[in-house]
C-alpha cells in the first residue's frame, strides 16, 4: 500500500532530474501573445485526505479575477474556483465517499480556455480502531457494565468525604478519652 506514493515521488524526481534547467526555470504563468495557453499546477491541501473529507484548491494560471473549473475522479462534484485575495483562485472540493485509495489526477481548466492546470491528490482510508469497552449509555444490559464499570474505578469524592467524616469522630473520640484518663476516675 505504500509503495505507491513512493513509486509516485520517484517517478517526479526522475521527470526533474531529466528535464532541462531553462525548461524547469521557465514561467509557465508567463502569457506571450494573444494566442498563448498558460499551464501551472494545482495546489491541493490537504494533498493525502480520507474519502468524505474536504480538500482546498488553489491556482494562479487563471490571473485574477477570473474563473474556472476543477475536476478529479476523486471529486464528488466539480470545484468552481472564485477569485480569492492576491493568491489567484480558490477552491473546495469534497471526496467520494466510495474513493479507493490511490492517487488521483486533478485538473483545472480556466473559463477564458487559455489556462490549465494539473495536480495529484492521494485518498486514503483510516483504520478507525473498535471500541474495547462498551459505551455507557444506559438501558439493557449495558445499565449493569456501566455499574460495573463505575465501581472498578475506585474511591470518589463521596468516599473522601466519608473517610474524613469517620476520622473526624475518631479524633474526637480519642481525645474525649485522654481528656478523661487525666482528670482520674471519677467519685475518688
Amino acid at each position: 500500500m505504500r509503495s505507491i506514493p513512493l513509486t509516485f515521488c520517484a517517478a517526479a524526481a526522475a521527470a526533474l532530474i531529466a528535464v532541462p534547467a531553462p525548461a524547469a526555470l521557465a514561467s509557465p504563468a508567463a502569457p506571450a501573445g494573444d494566442d498563448d495557453r498558460r499551464t501551472g499546477t494545482v495546489s491541493v491541501t490537504p494533498s493525502t485526505i480520507a474519502p468524505g473529507g474536504k480538500v482546498e484548491l488553489w491556482v494562479d494560471v487563471c490571473g485574477k479575477g477570473r474563473e474556472a473549473t476543477g475536476n478529479s475522479d476523486a471529486f464528488a462534484s466539480e470545484a468552481h474556483f472564485r477569485p480569492a485575495d492576491d493568491k489567484g483562485l480558490f477552491a473546495e472540493a469534497r471526496i467520494r465517499d466510495d474513493a479507493e485509495p490511490r492517487s488521483y489526477d486533478v485538473w483545472v481548466t480556466c473559463k477564458d480556455g487559455r489556462g490549465k492546470a494539473t495536480g495529484t491528490i492521494t485518498v486514503i482510508h483510516h483504520n478507525r480502531p473498535s471500541p474495547a469497552a462498551p459505551v455507557k449509555a444506559g438501558g439493557g444490559g449495558t445499565a449493569t457494565l456501566a455499574e460495573r464499570s463505575t465501581e472498578a474505578e475506585g474511591p470518589g469524592t463521596r468516599h473522601a468525604v466519608i473517610g474524613l467524616v469517620l476520622a473526624a469522630v475518631a479524633a474526637v473520640a480519642v481525645a474525649l478519652r485522654s481528656s478523661r484518663r487525666r482528670r482520674g476516675p471519677a467519685g475518688n
